[in-house]
C-alpha cells in the first residue's frame, strides 16, 4: 500500500503550498487504525492462543510456576496496552472534538482557512448541483442554474419551472430527475486513504439534455386545459426531445411536507402524477399497431380477413366484435381486407382476427421486444411494477428516477379467443399501456433498421439497442402502411393531416378511440354512492365511487417518413375520436419541430415560410 503513495507531494516545495497540512490528519487517522488494529489483533492472539504462547524463561519451569508467570506476564502486557490504547484514543478525538466543536466558533484561524480543508470542500459541494442545459447547449436555453438573490442568497432557479416539474421532480418525496443526475457517488475506501494517497476533489459538472427547451414549452402549451399526457422520441437515437404531462405543478409549489400532502390531497386532477410515464390507459386502435408487427415478425403480413355486418364472432356463444360504427368501416365496408386497407380504415373486425390467427406466444414475443410484459392471468395484470431498465442512462439511479409503469398484457392460457381479439384492436387485457409506451412502439417502427432504441434523456449517452424488432425491409413497409392513415382517401388522419402534407413533410400515424371507466369527482371530492349487501346474515352499507365512461383521444405517428426523426405519442383523456383531439396536437407538433431543424436539414424552412400551425378538426 505505500507504493500507492505520491511521496513527491512531501517536499518542502509542497509543504509550503499547504498541499501536506490536509494529509496529516488523514495520515494519523490511517495510523490510529493500523495500530487500533494491532492492539485487537494481540488481544484476539492473547486470548485464544495465551495458554500454548510461552516465553524462553518459561519452559524449564515446573507446571503451576508456568501458569502463574504466564498468568501475570499476560495482565501486565494487556494493562500496559490497554495504557496506551486510552491514550491514543483520548489524544486522537480530543482533537475531533476540538475542530468540530470549537474551533468553528472560537478560532480565528480554522475559521479563515476552513474552505481549504477537504472534508469542508465536500460538505458544501454536495449540496451544489451542476448547471442544466437543453440539447443546443447554449446559454440561452438554459433549464437550471444558480442566482443570486437581492438579499444575497443563492438559489436553484429553473427556466421551465411547470413545463419540467415531472421530469426534474421536486426536493421532497421519491428522486426526480435532477436529484440523480447530481447524486453523490461514494467510493468504499475509507476517506483518509483517499486524502492521504491523492488528491481528489469533488466537482460539480453540467449537464446537457436530449430535451428541446422550445418543443418542451410548445409541447405544454398544446395541453392547456386538457388533462393528458405527449412523448416526443427521436426513433433513430432514442433521444427524448420532450415529455409532458397535464395537469402539472410548479417546482416552487413544494417546499415543506405539507406543500407536497396539499398536492397529493388534489385526487380530482392528481398533478404530481406523470400521466406520460406512470397512467395506465387504454390504447384503443393505436395498438393495432402493435398487432401489426407481430403480423410481419411472423412473415403472416399478407393474411386478408372479411368484416361482416354480424362482426367477428371468434367462437360459436362469444360475444361478436364490431367495427366502431357496429358495421363495417368505411371506406371498404363489408368486404374482404388485406392488412393496408384495415389498418388505414381501423377495422377491429379484422386485426381482431388477425390477433387470434396470431396466436399468444407470437403475441408474448412481440410484446417483450417492445418493453411489454406479458403475464398469464388478470390477477398478475394487477401488480403495478416500474420498468428502468428500458431507458439508457449513465446511471440506475437516473434509470430509476425516469422509470416507467410497466406495461402488461394478458396472453395466458385461460383467456378466450374473444379476449386475444380484443386486445389485438387494442381493448380488453391490452388496457394497460402507457402513453411512454406507445410512443415506443411507434418508435420501433420508425427506426430505419427496425430496432427499438432505448430511450435516453442524458445528450452524452451513446446510443443503445433495447431490441431488434423488425427487419429494415419489414420496417420499411409497416412505415407505408401508417401513411395511408395520413394520406390515404379513407384514412382516418388525411384531412387533419393536409398541411403537414402541403409542408411537404409525409407522416405515418395511427389515431386511437379509447373508452375508460373513470371516477366522477364534484367540486374537488370524489363522489359516491352508499350501497348495502349481506354478510353473515347482517346488512352493510358501504360507498362505492360514481363511475362515467370516459372517450380518451389518441395518436401516435411518425415523420417524416423516409427517415424518422419523430415518434410522438398524444392521449387526451375525454378528448373524444382521436382525429379530433390528439391527431391535431401531434400535427402542431411536427410543424414545430420542423420550425426548430429538428426534422433534419431538407426540412429546415426558410424563416418567412413557416406554416401555420393545425387548428383542431371535427371528425
Amino acid at each position: 500500500m505505500l507504493a500507492l503513495v505520491d511521496w513527491q507531494r512531501f517536499r518542502p516545495e509542497n509543504l509550503l503550498a499547504g498541499q501536506v497540512l490536509e494529509r496529516v490528519p488523514a495520515g494519523l487517522s490511517l495510523l490510529y487504525l493500523v495500530g487500533l488494529a494491532l492492539i485487537v489483533f494481540l488481544l484476539f492472539l492473547l486470548l485464544f492462543d495465551g495458554r500454548k504462547f510461552q516465553f524462553v524463561f518459561e519452559r524449564d519451569l515446573p507446571k503451576k510456576v508456568k501458569n502463574r508467570l504466564n498468568r501475570t506476564a499476560t495482565n501486565r502486557s494487556l494493562i500496559i496496552w490497554q495504557v496506551i490504547f486510552i491514550l491514543l484514543a483520548s489524544t486522537v478525538f480530543g482533537f475531533h472534538v476540538y475542530w468540530t466543536i470549537f474551533a468553528a466558533t472560537n478560532d480565528e484561524r480554522f475559521q479563515r482557512l476552513s474552505n481549504r480543508d477537504i472534508r469542508f470542500r465536500r460538505m458544501a459541494l454536495s449540496e451544489l448541483r451542476g448547471w442544466i442545459f437543453d440539447r443546443s447547449g447554449d446559454l440561452s436555453n438554459i433549464l437550471a442554474y444558480y442566482k443570486k438573490q437581492p438579499d444575497g442568497s443563492i438559489v436553484r432557479t429553473y427556466t421551465l419551472e411547470k413545463e419540467m416539474a415531472h421530469l426534474f421532480g421536486s426536493e421532497l418525496g421519491s428522486p426526480g430527475l435532477e436529484r440523480a443526475l447530481f447524486t453523490q457517488s461514494f467510493d468504499k475506501l475509507p476517506e483518509a486513504w483517499e486524502v492521504f494517497i491523492q488528491d481528489k476533489k469533488s466537482e460539480v459538472k453540467d449537464v446537457r439534455l436530449t430535451i428541446d427547451k422550445d418543443l418542451q414549452i410548445f409541447v405544454a402549451k398544446q395541453l392547456e386545459g386538457k388533462k393528458g399526457a405527449i412523448v416526443v422520441l427521436n426513433p433513430q437515437t432514442g433521444d427524448l426531445l420532450a415529455m409532458y404531462s397535464s395537469p402539472s405543478f410548479t417546482l416552487g409549489q413544494i417546499k415543506t411536507a405539507e406543500d407536497l400532502t396539499r398536492l397529493e390531497a388534489d385526487k380530482a386532477n392528481r398533478p404530481l402524477l406523470n400521466r406520460a410515464t406512470r397512467e395506465y390507459y387504454v390504447p384503443g386502435s393505436t395498438f393495432k399497431t402493435f398487432t401489426m408487427i407481430t403480423a410481419f415478425r411472423a412473415g403472416m403480413e399478407d393474411l386478408t380477413f372479411e368484416s361482416r355486418p354480424e362482426g367477428f364472432i371468434p367462437f360459436r356463444g362469444s360475444k361478436p366484435i364490431l367495427d366502431a360504427n357496429g358495421g363495417c368501416e368505411p371506406p371498404y365496408g363489408c368486404m374482404v381486407l388485406d392488412i393496408g386497407q384495415a389498418y388505414e380504415a381501423s377495422s377491429n373486425q379484422y386485426f381482431a382476427q388477425l390477433a387470434v390467427a396470431l396466436g399468444r406466444e407470437r403475441l408474448k414475443q412481440t410484446a417483450r421486444l417492445v418493453g411489454i410484459e406479458p403475464v398469464e392471468t388478470p390477477a398478475e395484470a394487477l401488480n403495478f411494477r416500474l420498468f428502468p431498465d428500458i431507458w439508457n442512462t449513465s446511471s440506475k439511479e437516473i434509470a430509476n428516477s425516469l422509470a416507467p409503469a410497466q406495461s402488461v398484457m394478458v396472453l395466458g392460457n385461460e383467456i378466450s379467443a374473444y379476449d386475444l381479439g380484443l386486445e389485438g384492436m387494442g381493448q380488453g387485457y391490452a388496457g394497460q399501456m402507457t402513453p411512454f409506451q406507445m410512443a415506443l412502439i411507434a418508435a420501433a417502427a420508425g427506426n430505419l433498421q427496425g430496432k427499438l432504441m432505448k430511450p435516453k434523456i442524458e445528450l452524452d449517452q451513446p446510443p443503445q439497442v433495447f431490441s431488434q424488432v423488425l427487419s429494415p425491409e419489414q420496417a420499411a413497409r409497416i412505415r407505408e402502411i401508417m401513411a395511408l392513415v395520413t394520406e390515404g382517401t379513407g384514412g382516418t388522419a388525411t384531412r387533419v393531416f393536409a398541411n403537414i402534407r402541403a409542408a411537404g413533410i409525409r407522416v405515418g400515424g395511427k389515431t386511437g378511440t379509447a373508452e375508460k371507466l373513470a371516477p366522477v369527482f364534484e367540486n374537488g371530492k370524489l363522489k359516491t354512492v352508499k350501497k348495502r349487501r349481506k354478510v353473515r346474515g347482517e346488512w352493510i352499507e358501504y360507498e362505492v365511487p360514481v363511475m362515467y365512461e370516459r372517450t380518451d383521444s389518441w395518436f401516435i405517428c411518425i415523420a417524416p417518413l423516409e427517415n424518422p426523426q419523430l415518434a410522438i405519442a398524444v392521449v387526451v383523456e375525454g378528448g373524444g375520436f382521436g382525429a379530433r383531439t390528439a391527431a391535431p396536437i401531434a400535427a402542431n407538433i411536427i410543424l414545430k419541430a420542423r420550425e426548430l431543424g429538428l426534422l433534419g436539414e431538407k426540412y429546415k424552412p426558410k424563416q418567412s415560410q413557416t406554416p401555420t400551425p393545425t387548428r383542431n378538426r371535427r371528425r
